[in-house]
């Protein structure tokens, strides 16, 4: 099983959410749905079911010749002047980034957005080492200020209000920050500026490898990426194998559906092209380009006919955007790196089932997911067969419940099976709640219900069901 990264503490690493989470969130997927309906009907609905069949075609065959394609790529980077590192878990790619960093004597570190950095919690390894790192992503710079991890893969402070991230601006940075969205943003770039120019390592991941020329392709919205692989002397950048595609032609087709899934884009404002270090006649560009391809249990989800199509994701987060789950209990909810659809799938793989045996039962099954992946993963056939490995235990025996929450599981069904217990309890959470509620919200709720609260809100418990039907059939009836 894959190492999970010692800062994880699954299921827990959250703060307490606002109640207004499930609203910004919903707000935000509804916005990013509608434009990529916008961007698809403009290519057409057979030309785009074209391209995603393409899309998914090219995907399946890089992971089925993904050992050819490594080669490859491995070949031209060293071609190109850089030096290819291989991470068969976690730990090894945090030990080799921290290497090269003491090595060179690196204080500053800034880094583009990426999952997979985000997967083996390397912010953390090299804080703890002392080295300073900076998130130049204005999403990421938000939460890693917050001292959260993402609630979602593209856009990280989703569950935040304009008058939140105003309030935390002011508290973390020293500034009167007002809830204004084009000086909140000019306020982090003020900040940003002046990391880029004095950092020793930039760190980044990549949305595609392209095997035959050896080059990272790196998507972004801000520019933030080619400052953070461009300015510093030393650039390291950390990608799953899975991300490794053929060739140019591919990344044509990918960058076609990446972007209209994501952000509802024709194109991405900044697409960067990286291949190697700088050229002895090139102004810009890192003095040293390093590759750590990162396994983490990549080529063991490969083994597995059905589930290896997880690693068809090209990170685009529309299965998170049309999850009716995702969009109720938000990112932290699911308590690691990847959340929605994609990361009930990807994190119960990487973590292992005896840490994430749940999460593939938070789906309803409804299949949208799948109706809008760009590049058709078969996601509830795969969240399928995950429950059945973790209801016949996999290949690890499944962790059991803390006594507490086994307790609580025996007396809800006593209750639900006894009707008059069932309304006595209804009627006894109107004074037990009295203390804990707050604006309509059970916002802190004691263990074991404290599992619920710290990821997402608790309506306070009104009027029971049953109270209500008498109460209508009276009225009816007069």
């Amino acid at each position: 099983m894959s190492q999970i990264p010692t800062h994880i503490n699954f299921r827990t690493n959250v703060k307490n959410v606002p109640p207004h989470m499930p609203v910004s969130v919903r707000k935000a997927t509804s916005k990013f749905l509608g434009t990529r309906q916008a961007v698809v009907d403009v290519v057409g609905d057979e030309r785009w079911q074209a391209l995603r069949q393409a899309g998914h075609e090219i995907r399946l065959h890089s992971l089925t010749h993904m050992d050819h394609y490594l080669t490859r790529l491995e070949e031209k980077v060293r071609a190109a002047g850089g030096i290819v590192h291989w991470a068969r878990d976690a730990a090894e790619a945090k030990q080799i980034v921290l290497e090269l960093a003491k090595e060179r004597g690196v204080k500053r570190a800034v880094k583009v957005k990426s999952m997979a950095t985000e997967e083996i919690g390397l912010n953390h390894a090299l804080q703890e080492n002392g080295i300073s790192v900076l998130e130049t992503d204005l999403g990421e710079f938000i939460i890693q200020l917050a001292g959260v991890g993402p609630s979602h893969i593209i856009v990280p402070a989703v569950h935040l209000t304009k008058e939140g991230i105003a309030e935390l601006f002011t508290q973390k940075l020293g500034v009167d920050a007002p809830p204004d969205p084009l000086k909140l943003c000019a306020i982090a770039r003020t900040r940003l500026r002046e990391e880029f120019l004095s950092a020793d390592l930039g760190i980044s991941g990549a949305n595609f490898m392209v095997a035959e020329t050896g080059t990272l392709v790196i998507v972004t919205n801000e520019g933030n990426g080619r400052m953070c692989t461009t300015l510093p002397p030393l650039h390291i950048a950390v990608v799953g194998i899975d991300k490794v595609v053929p060739d140019w032609e591919s990344v044509n087709v990918l960058l076609k559906l990446l972007p209209r899934s994501a952000t509802g884009q024709k194109m991405s404002a900044y697409t960067s092209f990286i291949t190697g270090p700088r050229r002895s006649n090139e102004e810009g560009g890192p003095k040293e380009f390093h590759l750590v391809l990162l396994d983490n249990g990549r080529t063991r989800i490969m083994k597995d006919e059905v589930t290896r199509e997880t690693l068809l994701c090209i990170r685009c987060g529309v299965c998170l955007n049309v999850c009716p789950v995702y969009n109720n209990v938000g990112g932290h909810a699911y308590g690691f790196a990847y959340s929605g659809p994609i990361g009930a799938m990807l994190s119960t793989q990487l973590l292992g089932m005896k840490t994430a045996a749940d999460l593939p039962f938070a789906s309803s099954l409804c299949g949208a997911c799948a109706e809008f992946c760009p590049v058709k993963i078969p996601i509830p056939e795969i969240l399928l067969r995950l429950r059945h490995r973790a209801v016949e235990g996999d290949q690890i025996e499944r962790a059991a419940a803390p006594a507490v929450i086994q307790a609580g599981v025996k007396l809800g069904t006593l209750s639900f099976s006894l009707p008059w217990l069932y309304e006595f309890g209804t009627q006894m959470l109107k004074y037990i709640q009295a203390p804990l509620r707050k604006n309509g919200w059970l916002p802190n709720l004691p263990p074991p219900a404290n599992r619920w609260t710290m990821a997402r809100p608790l309506p306070a418990f009104g009027a029971d069901f049953r109270a209500w039907f008498r109460k209508r059939k009276n009225e009816r009836q007069r």
